[in-house]
């Protein structure tokens, strides 16, 4: 004899609310950081080839990416800065971060007198963390 009723227990529902709002954060998280991607991608820069130039995969948060046009216009995070501003960034950055590592991304045409500036204005900063942007050499097609 069984006194007890028998209760079956419904399933809950899916709840979509929490799926949708998770959803949304992945959506935007992707758009951001797409969007400063693309920024330095769509640079008119390009790097010179270096054959021993090697791919640096474990990058530190925060390098500063300096870019250099052709022009010796100085370019940092989508700003056309005068070596004056790059000079004050710099050293403001550099009063806060001891270590602060920077990425030159010269264009293989710039005057070489543009990198020396650049490279000063670090100098003058305190910094001494600095890599040249390089890019691997095309290689060339076979000849018959």
């Amino acid at each position: 004899m069984n006194f007890r009723k028998q209760h079956s227990i419904e399933p809950t529902p899916m709840q979509l609310a929490p799926l949708v709002d998770v959803l949304f954060l992945l959506v935007i998280f992707f758009a951001v950081t797409s969007h400063y991607a693309k920024n330095e991608q769509v640079m008119d820069i390009s790097v010179p080839a270096a054959d021993e130039g090697k791919e640096n995969e474990n990058r530190t948060v925060g390098e500063i990416i300096i870019n250099i046009k052709t022009e010796g216009e100085i370019i940092v995070n989508g700003q056309q800065l005068t070596e004056q501003e790059l000079l004050t960034k710099l050293q403001n950055i550099a009063s806060i971060y001891k270590d602060q590592a920077v990425i030159l991304r010269g264009d293989e045409v710039v005057d070489y007198k543009h990198v020396i500036n650049v490279l000063n204005t670090c100098q003058k900063a305190g910094i001494w963390n600095i890599a040249f942007a390089t890019r691997k050499p095309e290689k060339e097609a076979p000849k018959n």
